[in-house]
């Protein structure tokens, strides 16, 4: 059964959400924990939705935090330079046009070099506002990539509606206060309000203040 939602903006995450870049994020995180004996289970379950560093303190949380940032910016360049396999979400390209004059956002915890390359690997076009990981202090779980988006559009975060597919980015959204909605197989799992298996199942139409999401 359709169900139908009011908003007055909406906050994308980028990866899993508009991007499938799971092969190229699985492939280098798996080579970067390899010479640290650390179980591959355990690493693919700690990487998607945060930034590079705080990944890796979660998963060598005695290692000096200095060295981390200093491989999160080495990760960060392999990730820019490799997109083969990177693809569009199905529907992402078209949510993206529905959504182009009214108010959105991509919080993503990528940096803008690799938000650019991923997004135009899969023939996306960035919104005029992205909220990158230069923008924050704190990674998802945390919610001030959300908080910081609402800010600016100027928009209350309860009426803002989050599209997130990992654990860590649906905890984010719900602890801004907002209606989270999460896309790919995993994401109901994880919390989130609604779920759709990809973006053919969301509609926009506008409405009185604001606009209306039908998921299919």
């Amino acid at each position: 059964m359709p169900h139908t939602l009011h908003a007055r903006a909406v906050l994308l995450d980028m990866d899993g959400t508009l991007v499938d870049s799971t092969a190229v994020v699985e492939r280098l995180w798996l080579e970067w924990a390899k010479p640290h004996g650390l179980d591959p289970a355990q690493v693919l379950s700690v990487v998607h939705g945060r930034q590079g560093h705080q990944s890796m303190a979660i998963m060598l949380p005695d290692r000096d935090h200095a060295i981390n940032l200093r491989e999160n910016d080495e990760m960060l360049a392999r990730e820019s330079g490799d997109v083969e396999g990177v693809v569009e979400i199905a529907g992402a390209a078209a949510f993206l046009d529905a959504l182009r004059e009214l108010p959105h956002a991509i919080v993503t915890s990528a940096n803008v070099p690799l938000m650019t390359a991923r997004m135009q690997a899969a023939g996306l076009t960035v919104p005029a506002l992205a909220i990158t990981a230069e923008s924050v202090t704190d990674s998802k779980p945390h919610p001030e990539g959300f908080l910081t988006a609402a800010s600016t559009l100027g928009i209350d975060p309860a009426d803002c509606v989050v599209f997130e597919d990992s654990e860590a980015g649906v905890q984010a959204g719900l602890a801004a206060g907002m209606r989270v909605i999460g896309v790919g197989a995993h994401a109901a799992s994880h919390g989130a309000t609604y779920s759709v298996a990809d973006l053919t199942q969301v509609s926009v139409t506008a409405a009185e203040d604001g606009f209306t999401l039908t998921l299919s």
